[in-house]
């Protein structure tokens, strides 16, 4: 009988072993129509996606808004209904800040890049005529520093930012979301998941624990909200972070007096979301133009007084914002962002941190786990 048993055992391990096989030749041989059924249901699911990553970025700041209702005790009706208000405040506030963008901001920044491409052969012009009447021993006058400066005459701004290309990226980020309806949905989705998070979480929460034991539920638990810690405190603290350090250096450029303030202010902010490279790429873009738009002397002011406001967001306002969640090497972090934008572009280098943050939980971990295991077996 367990002869039987066993036999029967091993035919129906064979039985599954070739369906697995069919199945995966089958995928293989109608690949391409899989990958297209796969982009038509991404396209599908789009608004959900940016609905979840809305909530995902709008969940801090209405976890903070909502310990403030909670405070007030009257009129009961603010304290019942402290999460729906929240929510409410948060997204009037977030609307705000886009209308102000859109009217101040956005049409300053054009204004600027469109005076900086019209205008760039004058500034570059300019900046020859006054290296060339530099003593001849300047460090100005140096082969390396008369290459680079005519490399830089040679980039066709205008086939970057003209009215076409700018049509196209607009287009481009128009297309992300491509309708009113789908904007209405990722809307809706979003005010949903923060209203009934808490829901949510219970119901994934007793998915998971009627599908594992309870040893796996609580490690999958405490991963989980570690991960969710990690990426909640680096992406809400980066964009705060961003928005802080783009301010304060327009309003720094300002005063110095330096051309296209904002346009640079704003540069750098959004370059410093990329952490260590984004800020250096943007100081040095930005010092090259005000080196063309307003001499040496107001280069290097700019350039002392922005590296300057760099450190104190390193060390002041960025640790402050993000706190103590990404305890990471900034080796770590170079080598993270490195293969995070060789393999996935920008977006890549934005997210490589806190990805790699987690693997680096993970590991150890683990390895305390081991370490811990084989102590215990030797006592």
């Amino acid at each position: 009988m367990n002869d039987s048993k066993k036999s029967l055992k091993k035919w129906f391990y064979y039985f599954l072993l070739g369906v697995a096989i069919i199945i995966v030749y089958k995928l293989l041989d109608n690949f391409s129509q899989i990958t297209n059924w796969l982009s038509g249901l991404f396209d599908i699911l789009m608004p959900f996606i940016i609905g979840l990553l809305i909530a995902y970025l709008f969940y801090i700041p209405c976890r903070a808004v909502e310990k403030t209702y909670q405070k007030i005790k009257k009129p009961k009706w603010i304290h019942k209904r402290k999460r729906v208000l929240s929510v409410i405040t948060v997204y009037i506030i977030a609307i705000l800040i886009v209308i102000l963008a859109l009217n101040f901001v956005i049409p300053s920044i054009s204004r600027s890049i469109m005076d900086l491409v019209n205008n760039f052969g004058t500034y570059y012009n300019n900046t020859m005529d006054a290296i060339k009447q530099l003593p001849e021993d300047s460090f100005w006058k140096n082969e390396m520093i008369l290459n680079l400066v005519q490399n830089i005459n040679q980039i066709d701004l205008k086939q970057f930012f003209n009215l076409e290309t700018l049509a196209q990226y607009a287009k481009g980020a128009i297309n992300v979301v491509n309708s009113i309806f789908d904007i209405f949905v990722a809307l809706i989705v979003s005010v949903y998941l923060l209203i009934e998070r808490k829901r949510i979480l219970n119901f994934l929460k007793r998915v998971t624990s009627a599908f594992t034991d309870k040893e796996t539920y609580e490690i999958v638990g405490k991963y989980f909200n570690k991960s969710n810690e990690v990426f909640f405190k680096f992406i809400a603290g980066q964009v705060l972070d961003a928005i802080v350090v783009g301010i304060l250096t327009s309003i720094a450029m300002s005063l110095l007096g330096v051309k296209y303030a904002v346009l640079l202010g704003f540069m750098i902010g959004l370059f410093n979301l990329i952490p260590y490279f984004g800020a250096i790429i943007a100081v040095v873009i930005a010092i090259i133009i005000t080196l063309f738009t307003g001499g040496f002397g107001q280069a290097l002011l700019m350039a002392i007084v922005v590296i300057i406001l760099q450190q104190i967001d390193a060390n002041i306002i960025n640790p402050k914002i993000i706190g103590n969640s990404l305890s990471i090497s900034p080796l770590l972090v170079i080598f993270a962002v490195t293969i995070g934008g060789a393999y996935f572009g920008v977006l890549g280098m934005f997210l490589a941190v806190p990805i790699f943050t987690v693997i680096k939980l993970l590991i150890e971990e683990y390895v305390d786990y081991q370490n811990n295991k084989k102590e215990i077996q030797i006592k």
